[in-house]
């Protein structure tokens, strides 16, 4: 709108009809904008309503891998521990040529005096530990030990017991688990020590363990 230069009434009724029609205009203008805007949702809504939500389309572009539930923390520790504590100590091993050549079968690591073992049958060394593997099966027996003697030398324990029995309940009364147990503690780098057990203490069906001392 050009100024208009008012002289007179009607020139001001001149300015104040062309503002008039400004502001309807503008007015009419914005109600448009409204009612667009109120149409454009009500369209929407009717089709979300004759269609159902609707969901993007994946980005085929994009692979999602399917991810791994991973195991808790605790249980995994566990899993991974007994692993490796089963491939630590093997079966197979031949200790028949480690062991001393007396009736009782005793064994000393290399360094390691007669005296020591003297002492371990003599009772000089107090036990403090002991474990029990009747019972068992040898893949729980051998699990069972190796976890003891591990826990025990990290508790600072120097002297246990491990019962393994005679073997009287074996086919062939044949002391299987006994021979097991000395094959598993030679093994065992905790173990510098082990003699049969005195006849007070398990006799035959019984080893005493000599276990070196906690670096901690």
């Amino acid at each position: 709108m050009k100024p208009v230069k008012v002289k007179t009434l009607t020139d001001l009724k001149i300015v104040k009809r062309a503002i008039a029609e400004q502001a309807q205009q503008r007015v009419a203008q914005a109600n448009a904008k409204v009612k667009a805007i109120k149409q454009a949702a009500s369209d929407r809504d009717l089709f979300i309503r004759a269609a159902g939500a609707v969901q993007p389309l994946p980005d085929k572009r994009h692979v999602l891998h399917k991810r791994e539930h991973a195991l808790p923390l605790a249980m995994q520790y566990q899993k991974d521990e007994k692993a490796v504590l089963k491939e630590a100590i093997s079966d197979e091993f031949d200790v028949s040529t480690l062991l001393e050549t007396d009736e009782h079968l005793s064994f000393r690591r290399p360094g390691i005096g007669p005296d020591v073992t003297r002492k371990l049958r003599r009772g000089d060394w107090s036990i403090q530990r002991q474990l029990d593997l009747h019972g068992l099966r040898r893949d729980d027996a051998r699990e069972s030990l190796s976890m003891f003697i591990r826990e025990a030398h990290r508790q600072g324990i120097r002297c246990v017991r491990v019962v393994h029995g005679k073997g009287l309940g074996s086919p062939g009364k044949a002391p299987i688990l006994k021979s097991r147990v000395h094959s598993w503690l030679v093994q065992k780098d905790e173990v510098l020590a082990f003699v049969q057990a005195k006849p007070a203490d398990g006799g035959a069906g019984a080893l005493v363990v000599l276990l070196m001392a906690s670096r901690g």
